[in-house]
């Protein structure tokens, strides 16, 4: 997916870039904030609706849409979430976690489908007047004094000042930036997920039950209408090859997934038993650290800079805040000066939530003998200060220096 975008509001300037599916609308409406009017080029040919399982945005992240008005369009999409109350099995209570911090401004977090988020900002990016152009895969870029063009796989072209990449995990702008990018960080745990009705979680609204079991980590929550979403995080220590993942059939995973939890109470078993077809596995990487974020006016964000564990919860969060940081030094210097200000105030950030994702992801995969001492680990261990976290206020109107 990439983005190109035409002076609006800045003499003579204009940008192109490229993304995974729902960062571009958030990129494109943030450079629009900022006076630049950007085009959406998709690599693929058709819209995400309906894609993808279930992500949280902290309020770190909704604090960040909100700079760009787009914190209620999301938030009718989701509900709130503030609140992880984690277990030992079923029943033995550990801990109960806030994913608000110290906040006073009504921000908190939600929980939404990825094929509704990416709708809401679609059909948002389009009403402010953004293009978006489908079947548009990047297959090389070249930069000169004065912009970049980009080159797609279908043959054509197009040209803008800068080329932002938002492209995701396997990143092509990355590699353009820098051939010897380091390749993701296998976390040894694959993913699943599903949907279930007519299961009691025995949680109130807004709660996030977690739980280790034995073999496996699972969590659920109640969402508005009766539904219950779940997702699991299963330790694999070898990395499976997309086609191993593909060769796993649901009524096999699903299968699979039972056994691992069949010493752990009766809740897995409703609420997995229960999911007609779960969502098949999905191996967890991150970026430990990505060492060139830019050169010759391209530029990478989110994933693409910086990846994180699904543990950390924070994925599409720091997306957003990237793209609104990006738009501020844009605006307010010139295009190399205004990348390097951009890396500078977000790379310590961003590699504390990786190494932050990486120790809650960690947990998940100790052995039983481990799990016997969480309940004495939980209650030695201080609450954690997450204020860093949660509490971030983006700083759209301070000048960028």
């Amino acid at each position: 997916m990439s983005i190109e975008a035409r002076a609006a509001g800045m003499s003579g300037y204009s940008a192109a870039g490229v993304d995974s599916i729902s960062r571009s609308q958030v990129v494109a409406m943030a450079l629009q904030r900022a006076g630049v009017e950007a085009v959406v080029h998709e690599a693929y040919d058709r819209g995400a609706d309906g894609v993808g399982a279930f992500l949280n945005l902290a309020p770190n992240g909704m604090d960040a849409l909100r700079v760009l008005d787009l914190h209620e369009v999301v938030g009718e999409a989701g509900f709130a979430t503030p609140t992880i109350r984690l277990f030992l099995g079923e029943h033995r209570r550990l801990r109960e976690f806030s994913l608000v911090g110290a906040r006073t401004d009504g921000l908190t977090s939600i929980t939404l489908n990825r094929g509704d988020l990416y709708a809401r900002l679609r059909d948002e990016a389009v009403r402010r007047g953004i293009l978006i152009e489908y079947g548009k895969r990047l297959v090389g870029a070249d930069p000169d004094a004065d912009g970049v063009t980009a080159r797609f796989a279908d043959g054509s072209t197009d040209r803008g000042d800068l080329l932002v990449g938002a492209d995701g995990l396997r990143s092509v702008v990355r590699t353009l930036i820098d051939p010897g990018a380091p390749d993701a960080r296998y976390v040894p745990l694959v993913n699943t997920g599903g949907y279930v009705r007519g299961v009691d979680i025995d949680t109130e609204p807004g709660v996030t039950r977690m739980m280790f079991g034995k073999r496996a980590f699972l969590g659920v929550v109640g969402a508005p209408g009766g539904e219950v979403w779940w997702f699991c995080n299963v330790p694999q220590r070898r990395e499976l090859s997309p086609a191993e993942l593909a060769a796993i059939s649901p009524g096999e995973w699903k299968s699979r997934l039972l056994d691992l939890f069949a010493d752990d109470g009766d809740l897995p078993r409703r609420v997995i038993g229960g999911t007609e077809s779960p969502m098949l596995p999905w191996n967890t990487y991150d970026f430990p650290r990505v060492p060139t974020w830019h050169r010759d006016r391209m530029v990478i964000i989110g994933d693409a800079a910086h990846a994180t564990s699904p543990a950390a919860g924070q994925g599409a969060s720091m997306a957003v805040e990237d793209a609104v940081e990006l738009a501020r030094c844009l605006r307010d210097l010139p295009v190399e000066a205004a990348l390097t200000a951009y890396e500078g105030a977000r790379r310590a950030r961003v590699e504390k939530v990786v190494a932050h994702g990486k120790r809650n992801g960690d947990q998940k995969g100790v052995g039983r003998v481990a799990k016997l001492l969480l309940p004495l680990v939980f209650r030695l261990m201080p609450d954690p200060d997450l204020r860093w976290l949660y509490d971030r206020e983006t700083p759209w109107e301070a000048p960028a220096r």
